[in-house]
């Protein structure tokens, strides 16, 4: 069935609807007991019985106006639509709404008929709009976000104040990020409907010239994924090195043209799996499915790909290679937003107590000489001497904290880029620059180095001064630490994407680097996701 057949049989479904709700009676009796099961219903939630209290009790779903009947069957159209958006179906479940609308027989039941689908409109447009997992650090704590939830009265008073088509097709991202990622998600379906990529690939490593049954194996895989235009060779020749280039590149992997382990065990995940990538992308650009966007001018950081991004008005304007947190679970970079509204040029490090008690302290307590590119400082500032035994202190009792000043060794290297946030996390310079070489860059304790720092400055710069080369420069020249505001703060959201896309080509994937995607959609799964039709 094609979506328009799919929408006018829903609209069809939702007409007929109607003539369950044809107002029985205006007696007094029945608008009484309709108010009396509104008023029982919503005893439980202040906000929507605020709302039902301000309309006298007024209905907005089943009393026999054109407006009730418009309502009725944009919310049915809607939540018939649900799947698409990768959202529970069976949550909102239609053919149960309308088998309730089929027993009204009383205004006690039509009371509480408007109130369940008051509920069910607001839980719908809820998850629609802000993600159906609405507390994503019970699934991980590593995913600090704050969802930008609304308020009851939004959902209401909007869906009153719009045509409820409009106002309902509002809910979801409006962002050509989503869009992409739903159509990449009914492609997807269709390749599972039809069977797959075929065969896997037997592992190995395969290499030009290379023949035999894995290559074949191969270039049959890739001419299914849309890499390979249809060929019968049996060799590993030019067109398969193309192929596998270009698979490389669109999964982040090391582009050499050689199919080796990582190259093959990406190759050989399924359609299924990368399903699951898409519609955990789909929940998660929910989660930051902002009032004002991400901001005209935003930086965003997918930890997954290693790089960091600067888009202005919607188009990427700067980009350069990144390093972020270890996978260790104390050393993994969370998912946040926040605003940047400085950098710190020739920084000073100020090591953070995890690392000094975790990794400095014991160095210590054999050789007070030890870490010595580092100065102990006590709570006054000043630097404590090197003269003295450190063997007493424990991680608790350790009462001096440590910095590195500025220099070519500082950890932070020339610049440091600021956003305060309690999780002490920045983006910043290194001077171990060999790593932005490095297929998998998880490196750092948390924090998120660039490969291009100063490219980076320049652009931040450019819109407050018309040589930020010199500008920068010039500070930079001096050796001595200097802050620098920005006078148009500039959001940062550090984002976790195994699937995203580009206005053109593939959808892109890369590996979930941290686990986090399997834990979400262990948690969408919970809470009655399904792929292609089945809770898999």
């Amino acid at each position: 069935m094609t979506n328009r057949t799919f929408l006018r049989s829903a609209a069809a479904i939702a007409l007929v609807a109607a003539s369950y709700l044809a107002p029985q009676s205006a007696g007094a009796v029945q608008v009484t007991a309709f108010q009396q099961a509104v008023a029982e219903n919503v005893s439980g939630d202040d906000q929507i019985a605020a709302f039902y209290r301000e309309r006298g009790f007024e209905p907005i779903w089943t009393g026999g106006t054109e407006a009730d009947l418009e309502r009725r069957t944009a919310l049915i159209e809607a939540l018939s639509m649900a799947r698409y958006h990768g959202l529970p179906s069976a949550k909102y479940n239609a053919e149960a709404l309308l088998s309730r609308m089929a027993s009204v027989r009383s205004g006690f039941d039509r009371g509480s008929l408007e109130v369940a689908l008051t509920e069910l409109y607001l839980d719908f447009a809820r998850d629609l709009q802000t993600g159906v997992i609405n507390n994503p650090r019970s699934v991980r704590s590593e995913i600090v976000r704050e969802i930008p939830l609304r308020e009851t009265s939004y959902y209401l008073d909007g869906l009153l104040s719009d045509t409820p088509r409009a106002f309902l097709g509002s809910l979801a991202p409006q962002t050509q990020e989503y869009a992409r990622l739903m159509k990449a998600k009914m492609r997807l379906e269709h390749t599972i409907a039809h069977g797959g990529w075929g065969a896997t690939v037997p592992s190995g490593k395969y290499e030009p010239g290379d023949g035999g049954a894995g290559v074949v194996a191969l270039r049959d895989r890739l001419i299914a994924m849309g890499y390979l235009d249809r060929t019968v060779t049996a060799r590993y020749d030019a067109s398969i090195v193309d192929a596998v280039r270009q698979f490389q590149e669109i999964h982040g992997l090391e582009v050499d043209g050689v199919a080796g382990g990582a190259t093959i065990d990406e190759i050989n995940k399924g359609p299924q799996d990368r399903l699951k990538s898409v519609i955990v992308a789909m929940e998660r650009e929910r989660w930051i499915n902002m009032p004002g966007g991400l901001g005209q001018r935003h930086i965003l950081v997918n930890l997954t790909d290693f790089n960091a991004r600067i888009f202005d008005h919607g188009k990427l304007t700067f980009e350069t290679r990144s390093v972020v947190g270890h996978q260790d679970l104390d050393r993994q970079t969370p998912e946040f937003s926040d605003e940047m509204d400085h950098m710190v040029i020739n920084p000073s490090w100020y090591v953070p107590r995890s690392i000094i008690v975790g990794e400095y302290l014991p160095k210590l307590r054999s050789n007070p000489g030890a870490v010595s590119h580092l100065d102990i400082v006590d709570s006054r500032g000043r630097v404590v001497s090197r003269g003295r035994s450190f063997a007493g202190y424990t991680e608790r009792s350790f009462p001096f904290s440590m910095r590195q000043r500025p220099g070519p060794r500082n950890a932070l290297g020339s610049v440091k880029f600021m956003f305060p946030n309690k999780y002490n996390i920045y983006l910043h310079d290194t001077p171990a620059k060999s790593l932005f070489s490095r297929e998998v860059r998880t490196y750092s304790h948390g924090c998120v180095r660039l490969n291009d720092p100063h490219d980076f400055a320049y652009a931040l710069l450019a819109l407050q001064t018309s040589d930020p080369v010199g500008f920068f420069q010039s500070r930079l020249r001096t050796g001595s630490e200097a802050r620098v505001n920005l006078e148009q703060p500039v959001p940062v959201h550090l984002i976790y994407r195994t699937a995203f896309t580009h206005a053109k080509g593939h959808t892109q994937y890369r590996r979930d680097v941290y686990g986090r995607d399997a834990d979400v959609w262990n948690a969408l799964r919970a809470a009655g996701v399904e792929i292609a039709g089945i809770r898999s």
